[in-house]
This record gives structure tokens, sequence and C-alpha cells, in this order.
């Protein structure tokens, strides 16, 4: 089970980075409060490639002076628009003009696109002796030392590390678990999804490692259906982090018996982590 899940979601996080820039055929459904950023943002240890940046905007954000809380989110063209998804898109505009339009909470979100061929290794902390990969660092830097001044200075923010998320899923999920551990002055909320614990063992001494941290919110969401590996490699995670000393009322999992692999599952779960990371009734 374990080998086949592992070459599932392979399969599954080469093709989305390649077939999303295939995407001539499909109409675009991004809010009109969505756009991406002029700017060129190179990361010279991963290639040079062009990383292309995305920002959602509050429906309110042309019409007041108010800051928001900003989080940044991985494989920035599956999040916003169909016409850039690879099998659908996570709806995030529209989940969170719904939610403001409900409850007044706005929130800016920055997407990063994931870059095609260098996924792996930006989604990576540790190398897999199969799969490659283990620039992860290189890449969780950029956000902390280029991005978010970029971002905290070309838009209302609320720069804190209380106000600050770091949300993605499978690799994703790794490296958001690992950007929010090994950055807790910066990310104060992560969302880990459907976390691929399984790259690589050196995540326990990791864990170990980071965290007792009391700073930071964690929430870890995987699905049934995504294989017995990914369920207890969440499960074996969370144990390890409150024997580390990471605070109980500080970490939530959720397992849902239905949950695959996919965009389908995390777009479904998306508003319930924002909701619980920010304290949102």
């Amino acid at each position: 089970m374990k080998h086949f899940t592992c070459l599932f979601i392979i399969s599954y996080l080469i093709t989305s980075g390649l077939f999303s820039q295939n995407t001539n055929e499909k109409k675009s459904t991004a809010s009109e409060n969505v756009s991406i950023i002029e700017k060129e943002f190179l990361i010279t240890e991963l290639n040079n490639i062009s990383h292309k940046i995305w920002v959602y905007l509050p429906p309110n954000y042309t019409e007041t002076s108010k800051k928001y809380p900003v989080i940044y989110m991985h494989d920035g063209q599956n999040l916003f628009d169909n016409a850039t998804s690879y099998i659908g898109e996570w709806e995030v505009d529209e989940t969170l003009n719904e939610l403001f339009n409900k409850t007044g909470k706005g929130f800016i979100v920055v997407g990063i696109e994931n870059g095609g061929n260098e996924r792996t290794n930006k989604y990576t902390p540790w190398k897999n002796e199969k799969y490659g990969g283990g620039k992860g660092a290189i890449y969780i830097d950029f956000i902390v030392n280029t991005l978010k001044p970029y971002i905290d200075a070309t838009y209302r923010t609320k720069p804190q590390q209380k106000h600050t998320g770091l949300i993605g899923s499978s690799l994703g999920g790794l490296i958001s678990y690992y950007g929010g551990l090994k950055y807790p002055e910066t990310f104060g909320k992560t969302g880990a999804l459907s976390t691929s614990f399984w790259f690589s063992n050196k995540v326990e001494e990791f864990t170990s490692a980071y965290g007792n941290t009391k700073k930071v919110k964690l929430f870890l969401l995987v699905g049934e259906k995504e294989g017995d590996d990914m369920v207890s490699g969440t499960k074996k995670t969370k144990k390890l982090l409150l024997e580390t000393g990471f605070k109980s009322k500080n970490i939530k999992s959720k397992i849902n018996p239905e949950g695959n692999h996919n965009e389908a599952f995390w777009k479904s779960e998306f508003l319930e982590v924002v909701k619980w990371l920010y304290n949102i009734k």
C-alpha cells in the first residue's frame, strides 16, 4: 500500500506541475480581486526559474485603509483559476469572498506557482533516495527573506507572526510543516494538508528539534482514501509533536474518511482550516 500510494502521489505531483501549463482550452474562473504580480521572482539556486506570484485581495481592499493578515500558499496556479489548474482549482478566492461577506474577515493570499519540474526540489527539505528533491530550505528562505518583505512593502498587510499563515498540500504540506516549525517567528499559522511525511525519515529528527515551539498553530489534515501510510504518517507526527512539547491546544488533526489526494478534497476543507487557524466562528 505504501509503495502504491507513493507512486500515485509522485505521479500526481509531476503531472500537476506540467499539465497546469497547458491551459488554452479552459475558461478563467479567477475573481476580479485576484491578479498576478508583474515583478519577476527568480530563485537562482533553483535553476533561475521565474516564479509567477498570484495575489488575492479582500473584496473591500480598495475601499478602505485597513491592513490584513497574509496567507502564503504553494501551487499558486491551482488555487484561484480553473484555466491554470491541473484537475480543478481550490476556489480560494470564492471561498474567502464568501467568508468576507458573512463575517467581514478579510485576508490577503499570496500564491506561489510551483515551478513545474522544480516542484519536488522546492517542496522537499530533504532528499529522497529514489525521488530526489531536497532544496526546500532555499525555497522557504526565499519566502521569508525576499517575497514576504516585498509583499509587506507593497500591500497593506499585518506583518506580525500571529497574522501570517503558510498553507499547502501534499509536498506543499510538507514544506509548509517545515517552514512553520523552522521559522516560528515568521509564520504563526500552518496548514499541512495531506502531508507527504513519508518522503523522508528525517522529518522525525526535524520534529524533535523544532517541535517544541509555543507560538505556532498547526492544522494537520489527511484523507483515509489517500492510503494507510499517509494516515499513519500524520498520526505519528502529531504524537511526536506532543511528546516534544507542542501545545495540544495549538494543534488540530482531522482524518476525513472520504478524503482523496486531490484539489477537490483540499478545496472542501480549506474554509475549516482557515477558520480554525484564525479563530473565526
